[in-house]
């Protein structure tokens, strides 16, 4: 008779491509000028792929900080990974804006700061677009931070509730604090939001180690359904076969 923990879903892992001035990039607390170069964003996003990814988090830095576009780099990855899903970030905050990301190849869009500035038009896509959107809560405490994380976006917990009254599908959850320091997932943050929603949550921030994927792997029966992994992955902490193995166990 398997374990009750054998029989539950694996934890989805999600390598992040984060794309600035056409380049691979890993930024230290979601800070402009953090960069670490890492090269092509197609060598880095089909290495994942080889890795054994079935998900890729791909996000374009300068459109989320409101400084430019890599769309046609972007598209470019979508299209060289074939058998991978990616997940799509980044100043995603108008029709045009998103009706491009969902003609991009993506198989899900990820809504920031719309879906804090502009509720009704956010409240809208959800409903037309469903489990093709998430909504990512970038988080510093229990306050949202909006526009690349350069300014406040509201009360955590306020617009959750809004949200779930929308009907939102999926949360990507990312405390900023930790994001690209290799200081550890926040679980207490994910345990509270998952009491909150039924809705599946995708952690992001701070994994720095297998230890980090194993106890976000005990977070799964709660409604943690995946993990965005960056730096650790980068900088060579672990493989990312290593860390599927961990995520699957």
């Amino acid at each position: 008779m398997p374990s009750e923990f054998a029989a539950t879903p694996e934890l989805i892992l999600l390598p992040a491509v984060d794309v600035a001035d056409g380049k691979a990039v890993r930024l230290t607390q979601g800070a402009a000028g953090t960069e670490t170069d890492y090269g092509d964003p197609v060598d880095a996003a089909t290495e994942w792929a080889r890795q054994g990814a079935e998900w890729v988090h791909l996000v374009d830095l300068d459109a989320a900080f409101g400084r430019g576009n890599n769309t046609g780099v972007l598209r470019k990855v979508i299209k060289q990974l074939k058998g991978v899903q990616v997940e799509l970030s980044g100043g995603i905050r108008d029709d045009d804006s998103l009706h491009a990301a969902l003609e991009s190849g993506a198989a899900r869009i990820n809504l920031g700061t719309a879906a804090l500035e502009n509720p009704e038009w956010a409240a809208d896509v959800i409903g037309r677009y469903g489990d093709a959107i998430a909504v990512g809560l970038d988080v510093r405490g229990t306050t949202l931070a909006a526009r690349g994380w350069t300014r406040p976006g509201g009360d955590l917990w306020t617009v959750l509730a809004r949200l779930e009254d929308a009907g939102c599908s999926r949360y990507v959850v990312t405390d900023v604090t930790k994001d690209g320091t290799l200081r550890g997932p926040n679980l207490d943050l994910l345990r509270q939001i998952t009491e909150r929603t039924t809705k599946p949550v995708v952690a992001s921030g701070g994994v720095s180690s297998l230890d980090d994927i194993a106890a976000l792997r005990e977070l799964v029966p709660s409604g943690v359904e995946g993990a965005i992994v960056g730096k650790a992955l980068y900088s060579g902490a672990f493989t990312l076969a290593e860390a599927l193995d961990v995520a699957r166990d």
